[in-house]
């Protein structure tokens, strides 16, 4: 089993940043993929970035693309995402995933463990 914990959410105005972390614990393995979904109410919950745990490929929605970053702390069992940048639509509940399989998957059905969530609300 694997234990996800996100932390890092709060409240921003429109144009600042925040960084997400999410800590791995119990039977992690350097073979996963982590990725970061978010969800915001009446909506599906929908991937924003991936990374792979052993070879740090990432993936990144078109909505995100040049506003955040996803990285890892091998050390720290750690990935962040740095979010700059931020807009209003970019509230939402963020939840960190992990997938064993080491590929990067899109649709959340495919994580196994996931985390609880923290929530992210940008003002305008």
């Amino acid at each position: 089993q694997v234990q996800l914990v996100e932390s890092g959410g709060g409240l921003v105005q429109a144009g600042g940043s925040l960084r997400l972390s999410c800590a791995a614990s119990g039977r992690t393995s350097s073979s996963y993929t982590m990725g970061w979904f978010r969800q915001a109410p009446g909506k599906e919950r929908d991937i924003v970035a991936a990374i792979s745990w052993s070879s740090g490929n990432t993936y990144y929605a078109d909505s995100v693309k040049g506003r955040f970053t996803i990285s890892r702390d091998n050390a720290k069992s750690t990935v962040y995402l740095q979010m700059n940048s931020l807009k209003p639509e970019d509230t939402a509940v963020y939840y960190c995933a992990a997938d064993r399989r080491g590929l990067i998957f899109r649709q959340a059905y495919e994580y196994d463990y996931w985390g609880q969530g923290t929530q992210v609300t940008v003002s305008s």
